[in-house]
């Protein structure tokens, strides 16, 4: 969790993890608590994605493309997708779309 915390930030993890506070997201990467069943399915497919994107963009550009308008889910941001979309469906078009983005631009 602490590496994603570093890649996006606290308050995208806290956001596709379905929680307010920043606290929840250290307690987290501090193994104090753990996010439910679907929200760590949901963090899981964020970090697989990010870490896609970490590979050839700096953290601020990931952090941008999981806020962004996305053409690739529909001018959804991929963040959104992840935290609304049933976790499998919206994990698969969001790794399609970053891979998309890391190998093509």
């Amino acid at each position: 969790m602490s590496q994603l915390r570093e890649m996006l930030g606290v308050r995208l993890v806290a956001y596709i993890g379905g929680v307010k506070s920043a606290r929840s997201v250290s307690n987290w990467a501090e193994g104090t608590g753990a996010p439910g069943e679907v929200d760590q399915e949901r963090l899981r497919h964020a970090f697989h994605a990010a870490a896609l994107l970490r590979e050839r963009y700096d953290a601020t550009t990931v952090q941008s493309w999981f806020k962004g308008i996305n053409p690739a889910l529909n001018d959804d941001a991929p963040a959104h997708v992840l935290r609304e979309v049933e976790p499998m469906k919206g994990a698969r078009d969001v790794i399609v779309a970053a891979k998309a983005f890391a190998y093509v631009g």
